[in-house]
């Protein structure tokens, strides 16, 4: 690498410290980039600048925003009733690319992970216990994972939110479709049998 000027090398070296963009990678963006039109290297920048300056979290839900509230808290037409909770935007990103849910959200920020020092107070659960108090919610929907941190997650979630009165749902998590029984794992198969429904 060092037969390069210094600027391409410091180039791809900040290229690789990106997740999941090695050195050749770098290497291979930092290459495009010289040889791309001026202006288009102007805009990449540009853009970097802005979403560092910009991008905040919503002061309601924790979603990434542009303004203190984020357009689904700021959506008159979302059902003010119900909650999802979801572990981070990009969960809240898929169920809204399904167009199946068109309430509020709360972003947690992460799972409950005592291994990695994660307990109730580094993740946004007061801040759930806060809004559950709010009038008008009726439900709170848990879309935290199925591993064992989305699971611990979700029966805390459950457990502190029993006798406020709302009612507590977790998503469904089973067999997919078009699925073959015989590569499904052990657990997703008993969830599957024990959440069960009318045919």
């Amino acid at each position: 690498m060092n037969h390069y000027p210094k600027s391409i090398i410091k180039l791809i070296k900040s290229f690789s410290r990106l997740p999941g963009i090695g050195r050749k990678t770098g290497e291979r963006l930092s290459l495009y980039l010289l040889h791309a039109p001026y202006a288009e290297a102007e805009a990449l920048a540009s853009n970097i600048l802005e979403l560092k300056a910009k991008v905040k979290l919503c002061s309601v839900c924790f979603a990434l925003s542009d303004r203190d509230k984020c357009r689904i808290c700021s959506d008159p037409a979302r059902n003010r009733s119900v909650i999802c909770v979801v572990e981070n935007p990009a969960d809240m990103a898929a169920i809204e690319k399904s167009g199946s849910y068109s309430g509020l959200y709360h972003i947690l920020g992460g799972a409950l992970s005592p291994m990695d020092g994660i307990g109730p107070d580094e993740i946004r659960l007061k801040e759930l216990l806060f809004r559950a108090k709010s009038a008008g919610i009726k439900e709170i929907i848990i879309a935290t994972g199925t591993d064992v941190e989305g699971e611990a997650t979700a029966s805390y979630i459950s457990d502190s939110l029993k006798n406020t009165g709302i009612k507590i749902t977790r998503i469904a998590s089973g067999v997919p479709m078009g699925g073959d029984l015989q590569y499904v794992d052990q657990v997703t198969l008993q969830r599957a049998m024990e959440g069960r429904h009318g045919f």
